[in-house]
């Protein structure tokens, strides 16, 4: 197949130079050309893997509409906020209907905080969608090693057709027709790393992350059950494994401001530091919303979005985390193994 891969940051490079190991020829397509790997040296993908090789298959594209020109597939990997813009662009184009759109961002759109499957489906109704997610960072994928991701769509031979192009002996890729619940834990969970990131920053320590994360999970099935999504997908590698991985690595950048928060620096020190998108930031805007308006509660959210927005003091909102009533845990139940809405591995 041919697959134009759009957003030539860290993740849209490391799923190009995937598919190119995968026999695939790819075009790799990114709104800045001066960020494009290439210019006069073919032989490292400067400037995002400087020691990484040129992968045979691989042509940089500065130019959309060639980009995707005939192609099979197309890899949406740009952030949340540039989404729908680039979408508008891609209709303009007239692509085949036959040609699947794998969704690879995550987060919410604002200001309506609409899932990003959403955005898509509004802009190119006719084009099959598949939902790609899972614990993975770019760092791990281009090193070549083991992850397992989930592809999800509502149609689950588009699923199976993507499934079947991005496993390998380093990829595990399971299917799934939950596209809510897939779209929704790869958006909630970043805005609780920033959360964790925050209690490491202030050197909680390894119990508190523990706890937090645990309590994320909770948070996270209450909202995304409550906006459509399902209970297995959230103790699944899309919702808890996303979660657990972005919250305890330091290779994340969701992670990394809230470190930086709770170190007592400011966001906008954090974000120029990091010099990438952190999804969180803008997610937790959304979520806080969403969840005042359906009464979902998510004190580790709304606190996060405190820090954020409202000027809270992070050591003031740790305590007040650990001030609240005591209650009952109230466990998330897991679907039974017999159950046929689980996902399915490839």
């Amino acid at each position: 197949m041919s697959w134009a891969v759009l957003g030539a940051g860290h993740w849209g490079t490391a799923l190009a130079v995937h598919l190119c190991r995968q026999g695939q020829d790819v075009r790799l397509w990114g709104r800045n050309p001066q960020h494009l790997p290439g210019g006069s040296d073919l032989s490292r993908l400067s400037p995002v893997f400087p020691d990484l090789p040129w992968p045979a298959g691989l042509q940089v594209e500065p130019d959309l509409a060639a980009a995707v020109a005939g192609v099979e597939g197309i890899v949406l990997a740009v952030p949340s906020h540039a989404l729908r813009n680039l979408l508008n662009s891609l209709s303009s184009f007239g692509l085949s209907r036959e040609a699947v759109l794998v969704l690879a961002a995550k987060g919410l759109e604002l200001p309506g905080a609409l899932r990003l499957d959403q955005v898509v489906q509004a802009e190119c109704p006719d084009m099959p969608l598949v939902v790609l997610s899972g614990p993975s960072f770019a760092h791990d994928l281009v090193l070549g090693k083991p992850l397992a991701m989930t592809a999800a769509s509502h149609n689950m031979a588009h699923a199976q057709r993507v499934a079947e192009v991005f496993v390998s002996d380093q990829m595990r890729v399971y299917r799934s027709d939950d596209v809510a619940g897939v779209c929704l834990g790869g958006a909630i969970k970043n805005v609780l790393a920033i959360a964790a990131g925050i209690s490491d920053g202030l050197v909680n320590g390894d119990s508190a992350r523990a706890a937090l994360i645990t309590r994320g999970i909770a948070e996270l099935h209450r909202l995304g059950t409550a906006l459509g999504g399902r209970t297995e997908t959230f103790m699944g590698l899309t919702g808890a494994g996303d979660l657990i991985l972005t919250a305890s690595s330091d290779l994340s950048r969701n992670r990394r401001v809230g470190i930086g928060l709770g170190r007592g620096q400011t966001l906008e020190k954090v974000l120029a530091d990091i010099g990438q998108e952190a999804e969180g930031v803008r997610s937790a805007r959304a979520l806080f919303r969403l969840a005042q308006n359906l009464g979902v509660e998510m004190p580790i959210t709304e606190q996060v979005y405190r820090v954020l927005y409202a000027g809270a003091d992070v050591r003031q909102v740790s305590e007040q985390l650990m001030r609240r009533a005591a209650r009952a845990e109230h466990p998330v139940a897991v679907t039974p193994a017999g159950d046929a809405s689980r996902e399915e591995g490839v």
